[in-house]
């Protein structure tokens, strides 16, 4: 029933370079609806690369967003080192970004199409060094980086039916202020003004 998912994938793309790391995630609900233990209902499993791929593709768009890549910290012990990116958007001025946007374009053909390598983190630190830009504080959440696999399962789960009605059908009802909608599906469960049926205890 939440909003999105809020869960974020921050780990470089350096970071699963052998691609053996898969990320797991699992839908769940209350086995009554509203209430009840916790209940899987679907379960995604998306490669570690193709997830860090796709979010640096749909958040990287030199100059007014940077995908920066963490230092080179290998020489830290395994406890001290970073494998998270993070993302950045553009603050300055109209005449800052038409500035940014002249170096940008020096870079040549594919100038602006995302690579973890140290050469291609270099010229975004210049941008980032010569121009204002503010940390995303929702960068990476899981619901808006528009993995394919992703995609798939959050519409697979949408519509799956839980309690006679698709997830969806509950997610509209249950988070709407119409209280005869709310009241009929409550009933559903077994739920009326004069307490819950048999059913549900």
């Amino acid at each position: 029933m939440a909003t999105e998912i809020t869960a974020r994938f921050k780990d470089s793309q350096t970071h699963f370079v052998r691609d053996n790391t898969y990320v797991t995630m699992l839908a769940w609900l209350p086995e009554h609806m509203i209430y009840g233990k916790p209940k899987i209902i679907g379960v995604c499993v998306a490669s570690g690369k193709s997830v860090a791929a796709a979010r640096d593709a749909h958040y990287h768009n030199p100059p007014d967003y940077l995908v920066l890549e963490p230092e080179d910290t290998r020489a830290r012990t395994r406890n001290l080192q970073q494998t998270n990116t993070n993302g950045y958007k553009f603050q300055g001025t109209a005449k800052q970004l038409r500035q940014a946007e002249k170096l940008v374009k020096s870079w040549g053909k594919g100038g602006t199409f995302y690579k973890p390598t140290p050469e291609y983190q270099a010229k975004l630190r210049q941008l980032f060094a010569r121009f204002p830009y503010r940390l995303d504080t929702n960068y990476a959440k899981m619901d808006r980086i528009q993995h394919a696999g992703i995609e798939v399962f959050k519409e697979r789960i949408g519509k799956k039916e839980f309690h006679g009605m698709s997830v969806s059908e509950w997610t509209r009802i249950l988070t709407s202020t119409d209280d005869t909608a709310i009241r009929k599906a409550a009933k559903m469960l077994g739920i009326t003004d004069s307490g819950t049926s048999a059913l549900v205890h």
